[in-house]
């Protein structure tokens, strides 16, 4: 509702994982690049990992964007399923129809094989992703490795990407998941952004929407962004949104760090929960201060 006001085209700090906006800060990029090189030198597994928010999906949907024809991917966000849900599931991100089949896990993987041996003659890869992998019960993992032995003499018909929360790496060390573990050959662990890499991910954005128009962000206010969203994507992207719409409401087109710390009691300093105890104190203090320097 204040893009216009603004002078953007959209509001750029929508919380969709949408893969026009995504910042390549030197991270990202590599991440970027370890899923590309995965799938190009057909690796088998790879792993990117991340905490909540870190920009993970928005990676995921980028790649999708970049594959070309050569390349059937199957994308699935759902992982709170069965053995056979999953494997239902996958057929039917590769268009492969089983109504009528029997719902057996012996049939699919039979499917499913018959599958990948025409697509690896037609000179296509076969991959698969799997979003939101820390929800996956151990037994679908292991389900997920016995998948991965379908395969040539020469070489895996099928590469699976795991995108996942830092859990994910714990449960993969267990011992019941060894095997799985092991094949995993290429990770990525994605980091917080620095303080410099905020103002870019925030410039980046405003850029994106065909802006910053008439919106100036201080100094002041990319600090105290960063000391409250910890470098994390999505909390950078719900911070700045709510302050454009403080700002709109108050008809000013600067963002200093007054509008932030309003921002942040607006949605709730609970919201910000490593910065919760610190934040609090912080919060205190700076509303007794009045706005000097850099504000």
């Amino acid at each position: 509702m204040y893009a216009s006001y603004f002078g953007l085209k959209e509001n750029p700090f929508n919380l969709s994982p949408e893969p026009r906006y995504l910042f390549l800060s030197e991270q990202h990029r590599d991440a970027l690049n370890c899923l590309i090189y995965g799938i190009k030198e057909k690796k088998g597994f790879v792993l990117l990992s991340g905490d909540i928010g870190m920009g993970k999906t928005t990676i995921c949907r980028s790649l999708l964007a970049s594959l070309d024809n050569s390349i059937e991917t199957a994308l699935i966000f759902n992982t709170s399923v069965s053995n056979i849900d999953l494997l239902e599931t996958i057929l039917g991100e590769y268009g492969v129809n089983v109504q009528g089949e029997p719902r057996t896990k012996k049939n699919y993987i039979d499917i499913l094989n018959n599958f990948l041996l025409r697509n690896f003659a037609a000179g296509k890869t076969a991959v698969l992703l799997i979003d939101e992998a820390q929800n996956l019960s151990h037994e679908v993992l292991e389900q997920i490795r016995m998948l991965s032995n379908l395969e040539t003499e020469t070489e895996k018909l099928l590469q699976i990407i795991l995108i996942g929360q830092p859990e994910i790496k714990n449960t993969l060390i267990l011992p019941a998941l060894r095997q799985l573990n092991e094949r995993i050959t290429v990770r990525y662990d994605l980091k917080p952004l620095s303080p410099p890499e905020v103002r870019e991910y925030i410039n980046h954005r405003l850029k994106v929407a065909q802006g910053p128009g008439s919106l100036k962000f201080t100094r002041g206010a990319f600090g105290l962004i960063y000391n409250f969203s910890e470098g994390i994507p999505r909390r950078i992207n719900t911070l700045c949104d709510r302050a454009l719409l403080i700002a709109y409401t108050k008809n000013l087109t600067k963002i200093d760090r007054k509008i932030v710390r309003l921002a942040v009691q607006d949605i709730g300093i609970d919201y910000f929960q490593k910065t919760m105890s610190l934040g609090k104190k912080i919060l205190a203090r700076l509303t007794n201060l009045a706005d000097a320097g850099n504000s």
